[in-house]
């Protein structure tokens, strides 16, 4: 077996088409844009490059057959923060089911990693924020959400049999939307509504700056405290909600307020794999136009919940589930589009977020895991820290 870095256009190619082949018989994969893969390893479109670096490989049989691929990465602002061994990231690792051949891809990240002074890897993850392509997929093999991993179930066996452990878990939980909130989820909500302090808002895109600004509040006041996790700077929460605005339909995204400040909010998107798996992975002129009309004839039947953020002061009074039922009373109207939701990437290190979305009626559809492999293995191994 040999390995090539990944630097021309035919390796780059040959990055993104193996997927196509080891995943052609499997119903519920649906294809990645091309694009949306190739701007992780873009150093102007990924802002990571500027205090981080990133390598990619293919991996050939000795008849020159590509059976594997991965990436490596480092981010320095992360690699040694809340980490008692400096951390790179591994990612995007896709093999054939054969232990020698996922062991020689994992081997040269470790030894890349190792050259650069890390002393552990995670993985798989992304070299970027953890909303996409983070985890190994490992119960609910149903059609990934848009920028979500899938992989084979022996990928489980693959890690764990080199010696990665599990970090921690990553959470997708489904429920119906046209289902009645709980009593208690309503009589909560309730409490907040008679509040005149409080107050709920969705989403107008005339005003898309001034709800990046209550974002950023948000998100760094709730989100910061969690390991991994830098502060957001205004300028890319104005980035984000660029972004996102293409493809936003304004009554999915709510923020709460208390006496005008902004103190939760909850994103949710169309679920955009719903019309990219007719895209076959490209986004071209001709996929465009066919996005313009799956887009039109209501093709997203899904909700995609993307985050939800309530700042610590005012966690667990109540503001939760009035969110939710803000949503809630528009979304149960007769004929409302989307019909099912489902919440994304809830760790297992923050069991009141768990509580919340349960308490809601979700129901645990998938499981990821983000594994550690660390270099020294006499070190005592320590999963990541439950946020109290």
């Amino acid at each position: 077996m040999t390995l090539e870095e990944v630097k021309s256009k035919k390796s780059i190619q040959a990055f993104l088409r193996l997927p196509v082949k080891l995943y052609k018989n499997e119903k519920n994969w649906i294809r990645p844009l091309d694009k949306d893969i190739e701007e992780v390893f873009d150093p102007i479109k990924n802002k990571l490059f500027r205090h981080g670096e990133c390598i990619r490989w293919v991996l050939k049989n000795d008849q020159g057959e590509v059976i594997g691929r991965v990436a490596a990465f480092i981010n320095q602002k992360t690699a040694r923060k809340d980490n008692k061994q400096p951390t790179g990231g591994m990612g995007f690792f896709e093999c054939i089911n054969d232990q020698e051949s996922a062991n020689m891809l994992f081997d040269t990240c470790k030894s890349w990693l190792e050259n650069r002074g890390m002393e552990a890897m995670d993985g798989p993850i992304n070299f970027g924020e953890r909303d996409k392509w983070w985890g190994c997929l490992v119960d609910g093999f149903t059609e990934p959400n848009y920028c979500m991993p899938y992989n084979f179930g022996y990928y489980k066996t693959l890690f764990e049999n080199y010696g990665f452990k599990e970090y921690f878990k990553q959470f997708t939980f489904y429920r119906l939307i046209a289902e009645k909130l709980q009593s208690t989820v309503a009589e909560k909500a309730n409490r907040i509504f008679n509040n005149p302090e409080f107050s709920f808002k969705h989403l107008n895109l005339k005003q898309m700056d001034d709800f990046a600004e209550d974002f950023q509040v948000v998100y760094n006041k709730a989100w910061t405290k969690h390991i991994g996790v830098r502060e957001m700077p205004l300028v890319q929460a104005k980035a984000i909600m660029r972004k996102i605005k293409p493809i936003v339909d304004e009554e999915l995204i709510w923020f709460a307020y208390h006496k005008d400040q902004p103190i939760a909010f909850y994103i949710m998107l169309p679920e955009l794999n719903q019309i990219f798996k007719h895209l076959n992975g490209k986004f071209d002129l001709w996929a465009k136009l066919k996005f313009l009309w799956y887009k039109k004839i209501g093709a997203c039947k899904k909700v995609f919940g993307v985050v939800f953020g309530v700042i610590p002061k005012f966690q667990g009074k109540g503001v939760e589930a009035a969110i939710i039922a803000a949503y809630a009373n528009i979304a149960h109207r007769p004929n409302y589009q989307y019909k099912d939701i489902e919440m994304n990437w809830i760790g297992d290190f923050n069991p009141k977020m768990i509580r919340v979305v349960e308490s809601i009626g979700g129901k645990l559809s998938k499981t990821h895991i983000t594994y550690r492999k660390l270099f020294d293995e006499s070190k005592p191994f320590e999963r990541m820290k439950v946020i109290f």
